[in-house]
């Protein structure tokens, strides 16, 4: 199979699909692999990097969709990439559909093969290629919050440690998962007092054993919602329903019952946001106030730290991305369900449930298409 890597065009993202050591995985298989031209210098890879180890280094992404049986990016297709998109093709990215109508549109249109990372999904419930971004933006999600509260950004002006003598700062985490955890384990470990919000009493009560004392567990709903926010400093959401829009959990009437000064961190505006007043912002311009309270809305955080977040990613997608090109995307699917998960649009229909059910449009198991 011909495998193409493409630089990616989304704002300020410097990160890239597949590391040199990916590709001299894939090339000792037996595929080929073409790299577009700069795409790994963000994250520190050269195209000397990629051409040591037997990729082949192609000029324009035009060239890269006309050869390759299956492309991957990080980010999902922007619109100067959507008339390159063949039938048949294989998309392999991060495509968070749910969030987005025109996109899902299109895919159909082109009739590719769409497999998303964040919907491949293994048995126990985990989702393996989103899990490393996620640890990346959870711990992010503090940083950022640890500066946007200071008062040259519109934040109250209090440090989220505190000092002796000094109470730190109050943070709240909406949602226990994977970006939940490791924002928790950021604040607790600067010495925030911190709370957890989430439904699942299972995950509750882990949480309650591995984290410390500053840390403490609540049952989500949204009377505890409305009651924690008014005394946060800080609020991370943290929440996921894989392949699905995010719920608004912090709607625009708690707004001003919040601190002035306080600060929102929505990791979940990939998927929709999780607050009623989130839009998509960048790291140039990453932050708004709305009433008093700055949000922060960064649709590609792992970005901004490229380095680390290509090779966790790489680390992630290369078993897959070696599966689907051993086998096609067909046997794939057949001998691993955890990519079948993955299927999101399919030859001009939806083949995940929480796409379909975001736009209304009609859903098609992907069992069918095999």
């Amino acid at each position: 199979m011909i495998l193409g890597i493409l630089k990616e065009i989304k704002a300020e993202e410097n990160r890239v699909s597949m590391t040199p050591f990916g590709a001299e995985v894939v090339v000792q298989h037996g595929h080929t692999v073409l790299v577009e031209t700069g795409a790994g210098v963000g994250s520190g890879f050269s195209d000397d990097a990629y051409r040591r180890v037997g990729a082949q280094i192609v000029d324009s992404p035009a060239d890269i969709y006309a050869r390759a049986d299956m492309v991957m990016h990080v980010k999902e297709p922007l619109p100067p990439e959507y008339d390159l998109i063949r039938e048949n093709q294989i998309v392999f990215t991060y495509l968070h559909l749910a969030a987005n109508e025109a996109l899902t549109r299109v895919l159909m249109d082109r009739r590719s093969v769409n497999i998303a990372y964040e919907t491949i999904q293994k048995p126990d419930g985990s989702l393996p290629l989103l899990t490393p971004m996620s640890e990346v933006a959870g711990r992010m999600a503090v940083q950022q919050a640890a500066k946007y509260l200071e008062m040259a950004y519109g934040g109250q002006g209090i440090l989220l440690a505190g000092v002796p003598g000094v109470e730190p700062a109050t943070v709240v985490i909406l949602g226990g998962g994977v970006v939940g955890t490791n924002a928790a384990k950021m604040a607790c470990g600067l010495g925030a007092k911190v709370f957890i919000l989430d439904k699942n009493l299972e995950r509750l009560r882990y949480l309650s054993d591995v984290m410390p004392a500053n840390c403490f567990l609540l049952a989500s709903s949204p009377a505890a919602i409305r009651d924690v926010v008014k005394k946060a400093d800080v609020v991370i959401g943290a929440v996921l329903i894989p392949g699905a829009k995010a719920p608004k959990l912090v709607t625009r009437d708690m707004l001003p019952t919040m601190k002035k000064g306080a600060v929102l961190i929505d990791v979940a505006i990939d998927q929709g946001g999780c607050f009623e007043t989130s839009k998509p912002t960048t790291h140039t311009n990453p932050i708004y106030t709305v009433d008093g309270v700055v949000h922060y809305c960064v649709a590609n955080m792992p970005g901004a730290v490229p380095k680390t977040s290509t090779l966790a990613l790489t680390n992630a997608t290369l078993p897959y991305a070696l599966e689907i090109a051993n086998k096609g995307w067909r046997q794939a699917m057949k001998d691993n369900p955890e990519i079948a998960k993955g299927a999101n649009v399919i030859a001009g229909h939806v083949t995940h449930p929480g796409v379909a059910e975001a736009f209304g449009f009609n859903y098609l198991p992907v069992e069918r298409l095999l």
